[in-house]
């Protein structure tokens, strides 16, 4: 089934890339990796704009990767609120109540883990695709090639041990999807999935689709159809869903988990 050309506009708002479809049936809140999370409306375009064609309002909170992640969890969740309140106030969400699910994609799953587990929200679901929880020493890109000073005891806040604990202990958004690619050698999804069936056991669905870490940045050129759809266009759609099929088959999960299909 391909979708049907609708204008994606784009809006800043508190420095937050917003979404907003004509009639909203939920909402998203979306968190990317570290360092392409910085601009997650231009690194993760492609797949967020098929979610909001599909009825999700989305909030994309671009996030500076810091040592503190804790108080990078308290700023994104801070930044999101707001916004969603600014969103009521100016009436651009007819509706007072949409039910609110997180989307994580790497460090985007830690943050969200750490916000389900220490602060109270309300969330419907949250989706972790890609959960990475390394130390620092490994997540940052040449820091292990580095002579540093061991004593400096460099880590994050909280620590990897830590997160897991947090997680363990007091995560409390019930249903879950979490989602590893199979060519993904940097992945812990498989780490986190028994901790939180240990919690919602039959709340939480684990799917392995094929992919890499890289598979949600991916992007497909657009074809403009004319004014009636014809079979140039059809092959053109079926070839490029058959070039990006690990990308099409990730929105595809997605929405049959959130319900759309």
């Amino acid at each position: 089934m391909f979708t049907a050309q609708i204008k994606m506009e784009w809006r800043k708002i508190s420095g937050s890339s917003v979404l907003i479809p004509s009639h909203p049936i939920m909402m998203v809140h979306f968190l990317g990796g570290a360092f392409v999370g910085t601009a997650p409306d231009f690194t993760y375009r492609w797949l967020l704009e098929e979610l909001s064609k599909s009825g999700c309002a989305v909030i994309a909170t671009p996030f500076v990767n810091t040592l503190d992640h804790l108080a990078v969890a308290r700023n994104v969740l801070n930044r999101f609120e707001s916004i969603l309140d600014r969103l009521h106030t100016r009436n651009v969400l007819e509706q007072r109540y949409l039910p609110i699910y997180g989307i994580g994609h790497s460090m985007g799953c830690k943050i969200h883990l750490l916000i389900g587990s220490l602060f109270e929200v309300e969330r419907a679901g949250n989706i972790l695709i890609s959960f990475n929880n390394y130390p620092v020493r490994r997540a940052i890109p040449f820091l292990e090639q580095i002579d540093i000073d061991n004593s400096l005891n460099l880590e994050f806040t909280p620590s990897p041990k830590e997160t897991k604990i947090l997680i363990a202990k007091n995560y409390k958004i019930c249903r879950n999807l979490l989602i590893k690619f199979k060519r993904d050698d940097i992945d812990e999804t498989l780490i986190l999935n028994p901790m939180l069936q240990e919690r919602f056991s039959n709340m939480v669905t684990l799917l392995h689709l094929s992919g890499n870490h890289l598979t949600p940045l991916g992007q497909r050129i657009k074809w403009q159809t004319g004014d009636f759809f014809s079979p140039l266009d059809a092959i053109v759609q079926w070839t490029q869903c058959n070039l990006s099929h690990d990308l099409c088959k990730l929105k595809e999960e997605v929405l049959r988990w959130l319900n759309f299909e």
